[in-house]
C-alpha cells in the first residue's frame, strides 16, 4: 500500500476536478463542497499555507469512492 502524499488544498481540488467532481457550494471561507454527478460529495478544508493532514486526506478518498492507488494515478 502507497503512502499518502503531503497536499495542499488546490492541488487535492485539482486532482477531484479531473476526477469529475465539481465545485458545489463554499460554506464560509473554510470549507469547499465538491460535488460529482452520480452524487458523491467531498468535503475540502481550505486553510491556506497548510497541508491537508493525512487522516483528512484519507477520509476525503474514502468518501470519493476510489480506490486509494487510482486516485493519484
Amino acid at each position: 500500500m502507497p503512502k499518502l502524499p503531503i497536499l495542499k488544498d488546490k492541488e487535492l481540488i485539482k486532482i477531484l476536478k479531473k476526477l469529475g467532481f465539481t465545485q458545489h457550494r463554499q460554506k464560509s471561507t473554510s470549507h469547499l463542497i465538491m460535488k460529482h454527478s452520480d452524487g458523491r460529495r467531498v468535503v475540502i478544508p481550505i486553510h491556506p499555507g497548510k497541508d491537508i493532514p493525512k487522516g483528512t486526506l484519507l477520509s476525503i478518498i474514502r468518501s470519493t469512492k476510489i480506490a486509494k492507488e487510482n486516485f493519484f494515478n
